[in-house]
């Protein structure tokens, strides 16, 4: 069975280039051998992921991220079975939305910045739909 799962977080440390790399190409890797597909959205310490895959090797990334201490402040945003996946050909793949057009932003938003704290979990799942439909996902794999 196939579930999607959407969760926000605050970064801990200031996030730069180097260490977003670093996140994706862990990321990647391991997302490869657990048939996990996503995206990650990232903004000013702010992070959506969308992770999609099997019920257990979903539920059990998730369990590790709760656990890890490079960000905090992780909301559950949308968990669903799903008939397939929208995410497949990303084994992870990112957009910055401080480069999205802010039009895009303030459509789901009141301000037209990433709080996924502040908006519903359905907007936020509407954003990466439109985001994922628009072919804003950049490092296709």
């Amino acid at each position: 069975m196939l579930v999607r799962l959407i969760y926000a977080s605050r970064a801990c440390a200031p996030i730069t280039q180097e260490s977003l790399d670093a996140i994706l190409l862990s990321a990647r890797r391991a997302n490869l051998a657990g048939g996990i597909t996503g995206v990650l959205c990232h903004s000013e310490g702010l992070f959506v992921q969308a992770l999609e895959g099997g019920r257990d090797q979903v539920n059990q990334l998730y369990a590790r991220l709760l656990q890890d201490s490079r960000h905090r402040e992780l909301v559950l945003l949308c968990y669903e079975e799903i008939p397939v996946r929208r995410y497949a050909a990303w084994t992870m793949g990112k957009v910055r939305l401080d480069k999205v057009n802010r039009s895009l932003l303030l459509k789901y938003s009141s301000t037209g910045t990433l709080n996924p704290y502040d908006v519903s979990g359905c907007a936020t799942v509407a954003l990466l739909e439109e985001l994922a439909a628009t072919g804003a996902f950049a490092v296709r794999d």
